[in-house]
């Protein structure tokens, strides 16, 4: 039996090579009642071992603990899924983990232009996450399923959640509002249901889910494993290129529905 969250495109990365093993690893964690939590944490604490390994000029090492890295944080939401151990808190805890490792190791390659590719960094990921919630939205599903678990500790929980409101919300909030002037210029005013469809198609989801954080993590352990740390980096810039195209072909759909359909 698996435990996915299903989605309108998957990532090559995370579901031929990351998911199958954690999910290998799924059992016997369930049977010893390990908790979820406890391994976002030790994946956060990996990462951030190998962005130290960086800064003090290793290769080979930090690449392969990023790669357990994404292989714990592909873990994680699996372990907890299957023990019905979702929590609010493990949500913001894995995203913000996430975001410290990203800082961490970018900085170590990047010096002071590291924080710079950083927020780059976090708005292609948020690209990801807006589409597929759009996506979804616009065909009635849900977007995320609550969390099994109550009962998070408040001061945690309302920490992480001040943290996600000070770096991703305005992200979220920025990128949000920009897609949907862009669909009402494509719509030529207040966008219809088909609107919003032809919008957000599957096609779109593809591209942006293969720019998923297990897909980062991989590309940056390859090009360190070479020798070209920098290809990384210069590939987050491209990246964005390829989204901004996707974002106009997008608006290119909406106006080829309009124009086939009679009036």
């Amino acid at each position: 039996m698996t435990h996915g969250k299903a989605r309108p495109a998957r990532e090559w990365a995370a579901e031929r090579l990351f998911r199958p093993l954690a999910a290998r690893l799924v059992p016997p964690l369930a049977r010893r009642g390990v908790n979820p939590l406890h391994v976002v944490l030790t994946h956060t604490a990996l990462g951030l071992l190998a962005a130290g390994l960086l800064r003090r000029g290793h290769r080979v090492s930090p690449a392969l603990l990023l790669q357990v890295k994404t292989l714990l944080d592909n873990l994680d939401g699996q372990l907890a899924r299957a023990t019905g151990q979702t929590t609010e808190t493990g949500r913001y805890l894995d995203s913000e983990g996430d975001l410290l490792v990203n800082a961490a190791v970018l900085t170590a390659l990047a010096g002071r232009w590291g924080l710079g590719l950083t927020l780059l960094q976090s708005l292609i990921l948020s690209v990801d996450y807006l589409w597929e919630r759009d996506h979804r939205a616009a065909r009635g599903e849900v977007f995320r399923d609550p969390p099994a678990q109550v009962g998070d500790d408040p001061r945690v929980l309302a920490a992480l959640k001040l943290v996600y409101a000070l770096y991703f919300t305005p992200q979220e909030r920025v990128l949000g509002a920009l897609f949907e002037r862009r669909l009402r210029a494509a719509a030529g005013g207040n966008p219809t249901g088909a609107d919003r469809r032809a919008y957000t198609p599957r096609a779109i989801n593809r591209v942006a889910v293969n720019l998923g954080l297990s897909t980062q993590l991989l590309a940056l352990g390859v090009c360190l494993l070479a020798g070209r740390p920098r290809l990384y980096l210069w590939s987050l810039p491209a990246q964005a290129a390829l989204l901004l195209g996707a974002q106009r072909w997008r608006e290119g759909q909406v106006v080829a529905a309009r124009t086939q359909t009679p009036a």
